[in-house]
């Protein structure tokens, strides 16, 4: 069952690579929903490990892998017609890198070896690239190469920081080991200043993929560019295999009684994150990028919950999920209006409400649920996280906490609002897009789910949930 997740998705690429141009965004949905019938057995089924425990689906990887799954067979839904739409854009490469993005994200999900995840995370990065130069315009082709080159500084550090991790267990007399089960196991023996020094590195060299401030610089030009499904898997499944990476490590900090100088740097990092995509959220004019500083923001939100502890563990955890299915939102719709407008700028887009009925309305529900409206999803799992920070204690964060989503609340809604409302202009009345059913069913789809997540858990998820946060504060 483990290989069958990994290599499904492949197949499918390597098929995308093969047949003709007016099926092949066909295999886009067809492989998603291969993987997601896949993985819903492999929740329901009996735990997986394989490999010498190289690929193992713990509790932390079901709550990711299962969330992949789903945003990416949403997002695949939406493909083809968007597909069908870009006629003077190849695609043949534009499928085949999808499906294997969501292979090696699958891939990183299941990784209990650490050089495993480290070359996992590598060949999503590069999956991906392809798929941000889409436009092949000298814009995207500048995203492409910003990605690529600070994300290779990234996985550098990465690199550098599992060397320390593993020469930590080398300092100790300790036999060498990669797994993270062993390192997990032994963990109370590793030599402690390396392992800080382990932690600390690999914060940056993943946290710059997750896209934490100040590493976050490439995503403001790579979501700007990328294409709106791109937006969507990038905000809301690379980044949450860069966040698994860093939990994996928090939870071996964890182990060895180092838990409360993890936490430290975590929620000053939060914070910091929180910070930069408030103050660049404010006033800005391109609401695609603000989009990427909304994602700066919520990878801040979610780092910090893990600092926080306790019950803001849970939080995050579940802001996981929120937040990744609100991007679904903000970031196909966003993909609408900038095709009907021929502009990301709030200079040129007005009244999006009245040139698109469906897409419009959805982009301004979509940011009163992502900054944590009522009775959106993301609201129950930022009150879990100032819960949290208030019942363990940490007043200044939560303040802090409160303080940034105002902020962000403020910043981002005086662009949303100048994007809906006001009267189309006579550039966007030229173009000839207008909504389609499969362009807007998909977010209608996210939108719901997000909502739903503010109103009722479902007992499954409740439990997975529940599972994936006492799995790392137990720390084993």
């Amino acid at each position: 069952m483990a290989w069958l997740l990994i290599f499904v998705p492949l197949i499918f690429a390597a098929m995308a690579l093969l047949v003709p141009d007016k099926r092949r965004p066909l295999l886009v949905p067809m492989g998603g929903f291969a993987h997601l019938m896949l993985v819903i057995f492999a929740l329901t089924g009996d735990p997986i490990s394989t490999g010498n425990g190289w690929l193992v689906l713990d509790p932390l990887g079901k709550l990711v892998l299962g969330f992949i799954s789903l945003l990416f067979f949403l997002c695949s839904l939406y493909a083809p017609i968007y597909l069908s739409l870009r006629p003077d854009r190849p695609n043949r490469f534009f499928c085949a890198c999808l499906l294997a993005m969501l292979g090696m994200m699958t891939l990183v999900t299941m990784s209990h070896q650490l050089g495993l995840m480290w070359v996992a995370i590598e060949a999503t990065t590069l999956a991906t690239a392809p798929l941000l130069f889409f436009n092949h315009s000298p814009r995207s082709l500048e995203a492409t190469w910003k990605y690529l080159l600070i994300g290779s500084v990234g996985i550098a550090l990465a690199l550098l920081g599992s060397f320390f991790l593993a020469y930590a267990s080398l300092h100790e007399g300790l036999e060498s080991t990669l797994l993270f089960d062993d390192l997990v196991k032994f963990a109370p023996q590793l030599s402690k200043p390396w392992l800080h020094a382990a932690f600390v590195v690999l914060l940056v060299g993943y946290g710059t993929k997750m896209g934490l401030a100040p590493m976050h610089t490439w995503k403001p030009d790579a979501y700007g560019e990328a294409p709106g499904l791109v937006g969507a898997l990038l905000a809301g499944g690379v980044t949450s295999c860069a966040f698994l990476a860093i939990l994996r490590f928090f939870q071996i900090c964890h182990a060895a009684g180092e838990a409360a100088f993890a936490r430290e740097i975590l929620v000053f990092v939060g914070l910091l994150s929180m910070g930069v995509g408030a103050v660049f959220m404010v006033r800005q004019r391109d609401f695609k990028r603000m989009l990427a500083y909304s994602s700066v923001e919520h990878m801040g939100i979610l780092v910090l919950g893990i600092g926080i502890g306790g019950l803001a563990t849970f939080g995050a955890l579940l802001h996981l999920l929120t937040n990744g299915l609100t991007k679904g939102v903000l970031f196909l719709s966003a993909g609408n209006i900038h095709r009907a407008y021929g502009s990301k700028l709030t200079d040129d887009v007005r009244g999006a409400i009245r040139r698109l009925p469906y897409s419009g309305p959805l982009f301004l529900a979509g940011f009163l649920v992502v900054t944590g409206s009522p009775p959106g999803g993301p609201f129950i799992s930022e009150f879990t996280i100032l819960n949290g920070a208030i019942t363990g204690g940490k007043y200044v964060a939560a303040s802090l906490f409160l303080i940034l989503l105002m902020v962000v609340f403020v910043g981002m809604g005086a662009t949303v609002l100048r994007v809906v409302q006001g009267t189309p202009s006579k550039q966007a009345a030229s173009t000839n897009y207008q909504d389609r059913p499969q362009l807007v069913v998909p977010i209608i789809i996210f939108l719901g789910l997000a909502i739903m997540l503010g109103l009722y858990i479902p007992p499954p998820l409740a439990s997975l949930l529940k599972d994936a946060a006492a799995f790392l504060e137990a720390g084993q």
